[in-house]
């Protein structure tokens, strides 16, 4: 648990943190310029501090808008003195941050200040994080996801975690367990082991349940696993059907999913706790699947092939008023929908001549923007804040999955650090 001490910052919207700083990153589509930021912690022990920095520093680095500098150039720079902000604007640093780190038995604090030299103030009140010592990775978290915050208006996403399926074995014999880890790929956890085949995790919006589909009994069914305990529960169980591609209502009390019958597949709905009160919200010889809540839970958006090739459809919560929204002069078929946070924009796979990449559009289809180019990548999922979406894509000879992310403006795409094979990212909410 990381324990916020002052954070009077915090309780308001990053957005309007931004807009009454004069420091402001802008991002656009077109090429970025990073911000050179200076990065000076003190404190002890000098392993944690490095370590932190480190962290800190690949957090803001890695969204490509920041050019941070560790060590010790620059002018002499003191927690607790007056910014010399003469002096740091003579080496063309645009933003410094100044922190603190100590440690106590078993607790690590991490203080920290965000100046703007070439204006000369500070952004914001300064912070402190404090956390159990073996927690000092999302402390540093933290920082970073309250530097980036104040200086782009955007919301925040490094302390946050990633569900994932790990692949191993021959392509004829796959071995396909769940996982989870920080955003970045460390500290991963295991949640199942080698004789489970599982597909396609799903958060819950507390960030402590994972919804995910499980081939134990034979065929696909659903199942619902805490994380802390690693304890599952079996969500769908009729053995008449199979249930898959499961998703939590943006509340957390309802499930959608696919269920498949007599060869028809259809979107169902069902209460959380209350497996017998399901109920179908599409009909028909169609395959309906990969049902995805809106944030206000007032729509679906789900890919059918009811128009004779897979497509995005729209519809409301209770499965009325259908409509297409995805239509292209190429005939490419569109799957694996995923609507932002925001409730902007619908990230999606888009599929042409064996190949597949991922993009976004508008709720009403409109503005449909490609953000890779690879023809190999799929399985869309929103960072918290929907700036950034993580996927799978196929590399190497032969082709193995590895995750990937890109910001949504198609720039900074870069692979998530996490060696091995895998694949079907989901990201989750930021931690509390």
């Amino acid at each position: 648990m990381i324990r916020i001490l002052i954070c009077l910052a915090m309780l308001w919207p990053a957005a309007a943190l931004a807009q009454d700083a004069p420091l402001r990153i802008e991002i656009t589509e077109g090429v970025i310029r990073p911000m050179p930021l200076a990065l000076r912690l003190e404190g002890a022990p000098p392993e944690m501090i490095a370590d932190i920095a480190r962290v800190v520093a690949a957090d803001l680095d890695g969204t490509g808008l920041f050019a941070v500098s560790l060590g010790e150039g620059g002018p002499q720079t003191s927690f607790d003195e007056a910014t010399d902000y003469a002096s740091w604007k003579a080496t063309e640093t645009e933003a410094l941050v100044t922190g603190r780190v100590e440690v106590a038995e078993d607790r690590v604090s991490v203080s920290f200040r965000l100046f703007d030299v070439f204006a000369g103030q500070q952004l914001g009140d300064g912070m402190q994080f404090e956390a159990p010592k073996e927690g000092w990775r999302r402390a540093a978290h933290k920082v970073a996801d309250q530097i980036y915050a104040r200086v782009t208006g955007e919301a925040p996403y490094f302390d946050s975690r990633l569900a994932f399926v790990g692949e191993s074995g021959s392509p004829t014999s796959r071995v396909k367990r769940l996982g989870v880890m920080d955003y970045d790929g460390a500290g991963v956890k295991w949640l199942t082991g080698t004789d489970d085949l599982v597909l396609s995790p799903r958060f819950a919006p507390d960030g402590q349940t994972l919804l995910f589909t499980s081939f134990r009994s034979g065929q696909p069914q659903i199942i619902s696993l805490d994380i802390d305990t690693v304890r599952g529960s079996q969500v769908t169980s009729d053995p008449r059907a199979m249930s898959f591609a499961p998703r939590f209502s943006p509340d957390g009390g309802w499930i959608v999913f696919s269920r498949e019958t007599g060869g028809n597949t259809d979107i169902w709905l069902m209460q959380v706790g209350h497996p017998d009160f399901a109920k179908p919200l599409t009909l028909g010889p169609a395959i309906d699947t990969a049902p995805s809540f809106s944030p206000d839970g007032q729509h679906i958006v789900f890919e059918s092939d009811r128009s004779g090739s897979s497509q995005l459809y729209v519809m409301r919560a209770d499965g009325s008023e259908p409509a297409r929204i995805s239509f292209s002069a190429d005939d490419a078929a569109y799957g694996e929908p995923a609507w932002s946070p925001r409730g902007d924009l619908i990230a999606f796979t888009r599929h042409l001549d064996g190949g597949s990449v991922i993009g976004v559009m508008r709720p009403d289809g409109s503005a449909e923007r490609l953000l890779s180019a690879d023809e190999t990548d799929f399985a869309p999922s929103w960072a918290p804040g929907g700036r950034v979406v993580a996927f799978t894509r196929l590399t190497g000879t032969p082709a193995v999955p590895k995750l990937h992310m890109v910001d949504i403006s198609g720039n900074n795409m870069r692979e998530i650090g996490f060696n091995e094979s895998a694949s079907s990212p989901a990201w989750g909410p930021l931690l509390p």
